[in-house]
């Protein structure tokens, strides 16, 4: 748990690499179902698929299949149908939350989004696009959680930077 709680400089720079894409998107560690019993977030505001990698108390990988029948492609950008980025922004938080919600001494609890820090916007995000969000949890201290993500479109950043969640008693 030190790694976790020691602040990690490196990770909270700016920076335009892409993470190591090795997670395998056919692999399924958590399915929706399963992401449903650990987050609040429903038709239409869940936004991870599936979770294809997960390291207890460190990192997560999650999935998104962007489809022309969401809702928000109604009126974003009408004949240029663009994934919101507030959207991406939520999706990352919602892979964040899934680490955070398991950590052994909050287990089960509630986080909510409490901030949002260094958010980039590299390349859009559009329909038949699979969304791929690397979280790491950066550090967890007197109820507050920062972590970092990276959500990437056939190994291109799409968006990228921290986050900040407060549990919620």
């Amino acid at each position: 748990m030190s790694s976790v709680t020691s602040e990690t400089t490196h990770l909270e720079s700016e920076q335009s690499s892409v993470p190591s894409t090795s997670s395998d998107p056919k692999k399924t560690i958590y399915t929706v179902e399963e992401i449903q019993k650990l987050l609040p977030h429903r038709y239409p505001f869940a936004l991870v698929d599936r979770i294809i990698e997960y390291v207890p108390g460190e990192r997560a990988v999650g999935l998104k299949n962007v489809t022309f029948n969401e809702p928000h492609f109604q009126g974003h950008i009408p004949n240029r149908p663009i994934m919101p980025g507030v959207l991406i922004v939520e999706a990352m938080a919602q892979v964040g939350g899934v680490v955070l919600t398991q950590l052994p001494e909050v287990a089960g609890s509630f986080f909510a989004f409490a901030g949002i820090d260094k958010i980039r916007f590299r390349r859009p995000v559009v329909p038949g696009d699979q969304l791929i969000m690397n979280v790491e949890l950066l550090s967890f201290k007197r109820g507050f959680g920062k972590v970092q993500g990276c959500a990437t479109v056939e190994d291109q950043v799409a968006a990228q930077g921290v986050m900040l969640f407060s549990l919620f008693e």
